[in-house]
């Protein structure tokens, strides 16, 4: 019979190449054409989409910013710029910690009051990022129902989809939009099961927008909680910047809102807005809202400023619209593979990474012109794309260039154009 030797491995005779590991894991992204590159820029204080990039060796060269999810170019407005450094000056750089500890400093108390406000809601919640909201508040909320079930549109966000299996509850996946596919999944499930239907506003590789007042009406029939992120739209849609909720008179309907402030708003860190029994229940069980120094108030500063001026003001979103439509219209006319949409996305289908990528390095290389090819995962394989995000400062000059250097560089490349409408 042979014997058994459960000695110790020698560790000589047996080791990881952990280089070789870590080499062939970024191989295989070389390979696949999707390797990410970070491009190195500056913009320019009071001039964007203007900025500097740093890519080469000759020093920084002018570029244009298309891809910016500043999308109405609030980290540049004097009044946001303006209540920071007069933040600094007042309270200094960091929060000093966690809320619970250091970090709640008034600041943070008013802008949640305004996000409350903004949102028809009686109570919001500060996180440091977007990411971190949806992570979080997903999660905590999963496992505070018994039993709960989460019912998430296929393509919902990385970080719902990361909350959703952090929360360890069942889940069901109903394709895109498709009303009818959510209702049987919320038939399936037993009357008396916690329900909760994570889905977003504005879907940002695409630009389409979620029926949610549909969603809302099976969310009442089925009684399940709503979960809405609108990180895409908070600032850019309804009459004060509340979003497609606000747009489409739904807020009060959805139960929990998530937004982001690094994205309209212009600076940083994300939020929930809704019932304050429910934001109480999130702050007092969530680890990554109770463990994480809370966002530097120079940044609070910073937001509140922006959610304040969108409130009163409509004239960045829609000179924002404007310039979306304008763009939309231009690649149109001349032939390039728009996918049309209501909103301000403005995705053009390469349909492969390598090319994509080619793309974005030609336009950044050549014309100045700055997009970053979005691949897989982040959008399906064999729907790569160049996502442009028109914004209110960008010329019909500047969309006419852009609009040229595409034709040109698809004629070099032997892509197909669509035919012109």
């Amino acid at each position: 019979m042979a014997r058994l030797d459960h000695s110790p491995t020698n560790g000589a005779d047996c080791k990881v190449n952990y280089d070789l590991v870590f080499d062939k894991a970024i191989d295989r992204l070389h390979a696949e054409g999707r390797y990410r590159v970070f491009i190195d820029i500056l913009r320019n204080k009071g001039k964007f989409p203007n900025a500097r990039c740093f890519a080469g060796h000759n020093g920084p060269k002018p570029i244009t910013v298309w891809c910016s999810n500043d999308y109405l170019c609030m980290g540049q407005h004097p009044r946001v710029i303006s209540a920071m450094e007069d933040a600094l000056h007042d309270v200094g750089a960091g929060s000093g910690g966690t809320r619970n500890i250091g970090g709640n400093t008034h600041l943070h108390v008013e802008l949640e009051n305004e996000l409350a406000s903004l949102h028809g809601k009686s109570g919001a919640l500060l996180f440091t990022s977007g990411y971190v909201s949806n992570e979080a508040t997903l999660s905590t909320l999963a496992k505070i129902l018994p039993g709960c079930v989460i019912y998430s549109d296929e393509l919902n966000h990385a970080s719902m989809i990361a909350g959703i299996r952090n929360s360890g509850c069942e889940k069901r996946v109903f394709r895109h939009n498709d009303l009818e596919h959510l209702e049987e999944l919320l038939a399936a499930s037993d009357a008396d099961t916690p329900k909760l239907i994570a889905f977003e506003s504005v879907y940002s590789m695409d630009g389409d927008i979620a029926p949610i007042a549909d969603i809302c009406d099976l969310a009442d029939k089925y009684n399940a909680l709503t979960y809405c992120d609108e990180v895409h739209a908070v600032g850019m849609y309804g009459e004060h910047g509340g979003g497609i909720t606000q747009r489409d008179a739904v807020a009060d309907r959805v139960t929990i809102i998530e937004g982001t402030l690094g994205k309209a708003f212009g600076v940083m860190g994300g939020y929930i807005a809704t019932d304050q029994k429910i934001i109480d229940v999130i702050r007092s069980y969530a680890p990554g809202f109770i463990f994480t120094t809370s966002l530097s108030p120079v940044l609070v500063a910073g937001v509140l400023a922006a959610v304040r001026h969108l409130k009163e003001s409509s004239e960045e979103r829609e000179a924002q619209q404007a310039n979306a439509s304008a763009l939309k219209r231009m690649f149109v006319d001349a032939g390039l593979p728009v996918m049309l949409s209501d909103t301000h996305i403005v995705p053009l289908m390469v349909g492969d990474p390598v090319k994509a990528k080619k793309i974005s390095d030609i336009l950044l290389a050549e014309y100045g012109i700055y997009v970053q090819p979005i691949n897989f995962p982040t959008v399906p394989r064999g729907t790569e794309r160049l996502r442009f995000t028109p914004g209110p400062q960008h010329s019909e000059e500047m969309m006419r260039e852009l609009t040229q250097a595409l034709v040109e560089i698809w004629g070099r490349m032997e892509l197909r154009f669509a035919k012109a409408a």
